[in-house]
């Protein structure tokens, strides 16, 4: 699947989404109900000044006296009583209302980020698994976008959005609930505002959805192109592409603030449209207040009371209005989310899978083809059978199926048809996990993790005792270059081991193998990259790693071939030649001397 043509089809279908992110809600829900239950009277204390200005102005302002009976007792409060306690018990309702944000605040953050990390957890996990062809169809950027900015956006914001949702409706009833205290006539004309108030947040959904969608593509283009601008550094300033890596950045910034701007000319009068409606209900209010004043309907207080709980209840209506904005972009980021759920690996284990323990009689390659891209076959009807601890060297023409039909052993990849069988098994039958314990790779470019060079070689067997990752380091040929350095086999290596030069990245590689200890061992390319001083110190550990093993080797060097039991030439896709080095010269016109004496003869 390519990620970057993504629609997210089910952004509003609301029980899907809920369906989807309830077993990680769930684990929460406690908490979440929690915050809830504080978000309810954090709303209907929103009410407290608007409720206390009608006390203020008919008792305080107006000089009418107090009386009210508790549990049986007259009590009276005159104006100057009154100018006293009602300021007291408007800053103590503000003090618990600050008291019950901070609670609600940090109930939410906790539950959002808990909620976010068991996403960001599960992704990662299947991300890891995903096989070969879809890191190849893939750019990185998107893959970063996808699989930790969208649960960012979705799981860390649906609490908070909610919680607030459920602060300004609560905090919208209680002003209502004041306004209808205040004056009955009056709130019909305040409601009639609020509901018109959220209609233009209804109508924005697929544009928002679009542009949201762009948004991510640009974003994880934006993604790759810093990264290729690290990793290709040194490239980039070899060639001079400085200006083209410019021109890419800021093509694609200029783009997104396109789409920005783009979905603001389409969404941004949905603001002043509800000032409008706000403004047009605010100034009705006052026509019919003072019509009502005047007629004795209500009192000066009661009006003061209803005109500013309208004006604070527009401020939950808007906060209502951008946050229903803010939802919608959120579940378009929670249907991206789960869309990325609903992928698969291609390759997978069979249902009841067999245990490879080890390879008894070799490997065998039969009837395959292979493709890439649809109708484009790589390898043609191939067959070829390699017997245990036999060394293959395999060469051909460039682009000719090598590196493919090594990577086709550990299951990188599935042959269209055909098969590849170990020990007459079908390797589709097989674990994948013990399939590749069974097999040791070294790489032309090998790729060293961030950490020191003992947890590198480890990662060939972390049940290794210290003894045998030492006889791995000097079979490797790595003794003479660690005593050099002060920590040893606890150096530390910046990413992608760029600290080490290329013979030393592939000891270590060889080392990592040799502690494997498997019985196939592939190597492609291995040397190709290296000088000739280099070459000879990694070929000497390569010869350690082939002992008693079943080998495939890869290579455009003689001196990595020579001692092969036989040698495969595989050129488009076929294999056309296959003997030991003397029979395939005796062959007259044959491919392989056209290729030794083309490629190899001068390295002999």
């Amino acid at each position: 699947m390519k990620l970057s043509k993504t629609t997210a089809d089910k952004s509003f279908q609301y029980s899907w989404l809920l369906k989807q992110i309830w077993p990680y809600i769930k684990p929460y829900s406690f908490r979440i109900i929690l915050g809830f239950l504080v978000a309810i009277p954090l709303g209907l204390l929103e009410g407290v000044t608007a409720i206390a200005l009608k006390p203020y102005m008919d008792y305080v302002v107006g000089g009418k006296l107090l009386e009210f009976t508790v549990f049986g007792h007259q009590v009276s409060l005159n104006s100057n009583q009154m100018a006293w306690l009602i300021p007291i018990a408007v800053v103590l309702f503000a003090a618990l209302q600050g008291v019950l944000r901070y609670l609600s605040g940090y109930i939410s953050t906790w539950s959002s980020q808990k909620i976010t990390n068991d996403i960001k957890f599960e992704l990662f996990e299947r991300l890891v698994y995903m096989h070969p062809k879809f890191f190849d169809e893939n750019e990185s950027g998107i893959i970063y976008s996808r699989y930790l900015y969208d649960p960012q956006i979705a799981s860390n914001g649906i609490v908070d959005q909610i919680k607030t949702i459920t602060t300004s409706l609560f905090g919208a009833i209680g002003l209502v609930a004041v306004m209808l205290y205040s004056s009955w006539r009056l709130a019909i004309i305040g409601v009639i505002v609020l509901v018109v108030a959220f209609v233009p947040a209804a109508l924005i959904r697929k544009r928002i959805k679009k542009a949201s969608n762009r948004n991510m593509v640009i974003s994880g283009n934006l993604t790759t192109n810093i990264y290729e601008t690290y990793s290709g550094n040194k490239v980039m300033a070899a060639y001079g592409l400085q200006e083209r890596q410019n021109k890419y950045f800021r093509e694609q910034t200029i783009e997104a603030f396109k789409v920005n701007i783009s979905l603001y000319k389409r969404s941004g009068w949905m603001s002043p449209l509800m000032y409008m409606i706000a403004s047009l209900g605010i100034a009705t209010v006052l026509g019919y207040g003072t019509f009502l004043i005047r007629n004795d309907i209500m009192t000066a207080g009661a009006f003061a009371s209803f005109v500013t709980s309208l004006l604070l209840l527009y401020k939950p209506v808007k906060t209502l209005g951008n946050t229903l904005t803010n939802v919608q972009n959120l579940f378009v980021a929670m249907s991206r989310v789960f869309e990325l759920f609903e992928l698969t690996p291609e390759i997978k284990d069979a249902e009841k899978p067999l245990e490879l323990s080890e390879v008894r009689d070799g490997v065998s390659f039969e009837n395959v083809t292979f493709e890439y891209e649809e109708n484009t076959p790589v390898l043609k009807n191939l067959n070829l059978r390699v017997p245990k601890n036999e060394t293959l060297a395999i060469v051909g023409n460039s682009g000719g199926g090598k590196s493919t039909l090594v990577n086709l052993l550990p299951r990188f990849y599935d042959v269209k048809e055909g098969a590849v069988k170990i020990d007459g098994k079908d390797i589709r039958e097989i674990s994948l996990s013990s399939l590749r314990k069974n097999i040791s790779m070294v790489f032309q470019d090998n790729f060293l993790y961030t950490g020191t060079i003992r947890e590198n070689i480890m990662m060939g067997n972390y049940q290794a005792s210290e003894a045998e990752l030492n006889q791995a380091v000097k079979a490797a040929h790595l003794e003479d270059f660690l005593s050099e350095l002060p920590d040893g086999l606890d150096t530390w290596l910046g990413e992608r081991g760029t600290t080490l030069s290329g013979g030393q990245r592939q000891r270590v590689a060889i080392a990592r193998a040799l502690l494997r200890n498997a019985p196939i061992v592939i190597l492609d390319e291995a040397t190709s990259a290296l000088d000739n001083e280099s070459e000879a110190i990694v070929q000497k550990a390569m010869d350690n790693l082939m002992q008693n093993r079943t080998v495939f080797i890869i290579a455009h060097r003689l001196s990595t071939i020579k001692n092969a039991n036989r040698i495969a030439v595989i050129n488009n896709g076929e294999l056309v030649e296959l003997g030991s080095h003397d029979e395939l010269m005796n062959i007259p016109d044959g491919q392989y001397k056209a290729l030794y004496d083309m490629q190899f003869k001068n390295q002999e």
